[in-house]
């Protein structure tokens, strides 16, 4: 058993902790790991903590990472379904292809927040497999529709069971990583969003080569294999998907409480790392100004990773007329295999440093000069080599933005409102992708290439001053006196006051 050490020096805000115990007691409820002041009052084995990152990697981050990588292709598999005949066969015309996009994204927006609170409530070792059995019932129901009203309904349905997926993973995985080590791990899952572009293309090409799968041909098939296996993974999830480090039985007890109390040494004031659902601090997480920040970010950056993954084979289809159907799907896979690279390679930098805002803002100049390429350029090359400088970064903010919000909140509650509300905001942005490349526009599309230019210059800005504000709010905050404004309240106000405490820093 590892013994919990006195810190009577840390950094200037610290002062000498009178209690001391063992890791079981800072893991334990009612008790506390940091001091007043915020600053950890636990010293671990780094020899332990290693084995048990190594446990957790295996135990929970494979199971969620391939149920996102189907959970993504079943959103936009309907890409390649329309070059392979959805269009002629439901006979859509003009803006028709959109509407059935943004069906989705207005069911995702309208149940993101309730999915997420939902997700804490029942557990997410439950919800995730149980809301993945879900949208794959509803990637199977797509393949036998006959109508565009059919389709709405079903892509209505999709977007309410896929709503907690982003959000509720990411929760999920916070109850088990410090902040430094949950950039990289939401990155392991995260990947899957380009990988689904690249095999997702490479599975309808291979889908369409058969002649039929039951009676269904064409991209019905698409529809109908991709949810069949999503149905089976889910299935599978809910014997491997442990729900919380108590309840894992791949943990010993010395472990479960290693893992309790390395999370809670990062949450001032806080005596317990599964707090009950409460108001005051749903609101904290919501109103949170750095959650804001990041929040609008990440709905600029959903503009672009949505547009891409709904229409980037139509892109490249009118950068190559002359291919056929399968060449097209296959062209559209590199630019994704790309994006899979730097999606782990900026993480794993992030974990490193410990720092996230800085490489949030070094995301957008290869976005920016990718989109000025399409702009500027009728080349069929140059276009198609601006597809994957697009693709190439665009893809790394999803585990960066919720990392950076896990980060900078306090509590399990809040943490929950805060990712919620920050994937509702980027699907805000994904909504505002199926209008970005109206038919009408092709085959240049100078509005949707102009759109995305603008969105990465700005996520240039504001996170560029972001970073400005979180220095000057730190550097204000550290002029605060702590015991004065922390006598008189109880123990429970301390713990909800969340950012608003005195101790609290901006974890850049």
């Amino acid at each position: 058993m590892m013994d919990l050490s006195l810190k009577e020096k840390g950094d200037d805000r610290s002062e000498r902790v009178e209690d001391s115990g063992t890791v079981s007691d800072a893991a334990g409820r009612g008790h506390v790991a940091t001091d007043i002041y915020g600053n950890a009052i636990v010293k671990f084995d780094p020899v332990a903590e290693r084995k048990l990152r190594w446990k957790l990697d295996l135990y929970t981050v494979p199971t969620v990472a391939l149920l996102y990588l189907f959970c993504f292709i079943d959103r936009a598999n309907i890409g390649n379904a329309r070059i392979a005949g959805l269009d002629a066969d439901l006979e859509l015309k003009g803006f028709d292809y959109n509407k059935i996009l943004s069906i989705f994204y207005i069911s995702y927006i309208i149940f993101e927040i309730p999915a997420t609170i939902t997700c804490k409530w029942i557990g997410p070792g439950w919800f995730i497999p149980a809301t993945s059995l879900c949208f794959g019932v509803a990637s199977i129901a797509t393949a036998f529709v006959h109508s565009q009203a059919a389709i709405c309904g079903v892509r209505f349905l999709l977007g309410i069971f896929e709503a907690g997926m982003l959000p509720g993973i990411a929760y999920y995985l916070s109850r088990w990583y410090k902040r430094a080590e949950l950039t990289f791990r939401l990155s392991l899952y995260m990947v899957m969003a380009p990988l689904a572009g690249a095999f997702g293309g490479l599975l309808a090409s291979a889908i369409l080569t058969l002649d039929h799968f039951g009676n269904l041909h064409h991209w019905r098939m698409i529809f109908a294999i991709e949810g069949i296996i999503t149905i089976c993974l889910s299935l599978i999830a809910f014997f491997t998907l442990t729900d919380r480090p108590e309840t894992a039985w791949w943990l010993t007890k010395e472990e479960k409480e290693l893992c309790i109390a390395r999370v809670k040494s990062e949450r001032v004031g806080q005596t317990e790392v599964l707090d009950g659902i409460d108001r005051t601090k749903l609101i904290r997480g919501v109103n949170n100004p750095l959650v804001i920040q990041v929040a609008a970010i990440f709905l600029l950056n959903n503009i672009t990773v949505q547009g891409l993954a709904f229409f980037l084979p139509t892109i490249v289809g009118t950068i190559y007329p002359e291919y056929t159907v399968v060449q097209k799907q296959l062209h559209s896979v590199p630019p994704y295999v790309v994006g899979a690279f730097f999606c782990l390679v900026f993480p794993a930098l992030s974990w490193f440093l410990d720092r996230r805002q800085i490489i949030i803002i070094s995301t957008s100049p290869l976005p920016m000069i990718g989109y000025a390429m399409f702009l500027g350029t009728k080349v069929a090359t140059a276009r198609y080599a601006a597809t994957f400088l697009i693709a190439s970064t665009c893809m790394v903010l999803g585990s960066l933005t919720n990392a950076h919000i896990s980060a900078n909140v306090v509590s399990d509650t809040s943490r929950s409102s805060a990712i919620g509300l920050n994937v509702m905001f980027g699907n805000i942005g994904g909504l505002i992708s199926t209008w970005s490349y109206p038919i009408t526009d092709g085959p240049d599309y100078p509005i949707g290439n102009g759109l995305n230019l603008a969105a990465a210059s700005m996520i240039l800005l504001i996170s560029t001053a972001g970073y400005f504000w979180m220095a000057a709010e730190n550097k204000k905050r550290a002029n605060r006196n702590v015991e004065e404004e922390l006598s008189g309240l109880r123990p429970e106000e301390i713990r909800d006051l969340e950012w608003k405490h005195p101790a609290f820093r901006w974890r850049p």
